[in-house]
């Protein structure tokens, strides 16, 4: 098995630096590439356009807030570039910043990157938080076409 391109998807949290770490381990073994990615999910705000005669009734319909868009961009970029700057020493990395869902994003960013593995961190959320908040980790693991290593944060560790 040879493993030439890793992407590792983060987030800010620690479970995601877990992940990173690991990645990035990986990647100086093997002699890897690495990809990058933060997916944004777009904040959508309502807006009320019961004022704009132009668009009618008391409507209210959801669209993405430019400027919450250009923050959540700006921190993304921040992420990635810190979490490069902490973990890479050396290696060859690209990064991608997405916005959109975020397990089919890691997902996509992989196919275009050419992965050989995906390395998420895991929040570890069970029962009702899990049904609620969705899993990250079992979407990319379920629908992923190449291997992915699924990085526990073990407290105390």
């Amino acid at each position: 098995m040879l493993i030439k391109k890793i992407l590792i998807g983060i987030d800010d949290s620690k479970f995601a630096e877990n992940a990173a770490q690991y990645g990035f381990d990986i990647a100086h073994k093997f002699n890897a590439a690495v990809g990058v990615v933060h997916i944004v999910e777009p904040m959508i705000m309502p807006y009320n356009n019961s004022g704009d005669p132009l668009l009618g009734a008391s409507d209210l319909s959801m669209v993405p807030d430019v400027d919450v868009l250009n923050a959540q961009n700006k921190a993304s970029q921040s992420l990635v570039d810190r979490t490069i700057e902490k973990f890479a020493h050396g290696i060859e990395v690209t990064h991608f910043s997405e916005f959109g869902n975020t397990a089919d994003g890691i997902i996509n960013c992989s196919k275009e990157f050419g992965a050989d593995l995906i390395v998420i961190g895991t929040h570890s959320r069970s029962g009702i938080d899990r049904l609620l908040m969705g899993s990250v980790a079992e979407h990319v693991v379920r629908h992923s076409e190449v291997p992915v290593l699924v990085v526990p944060l073990v407290e105390g560790s």
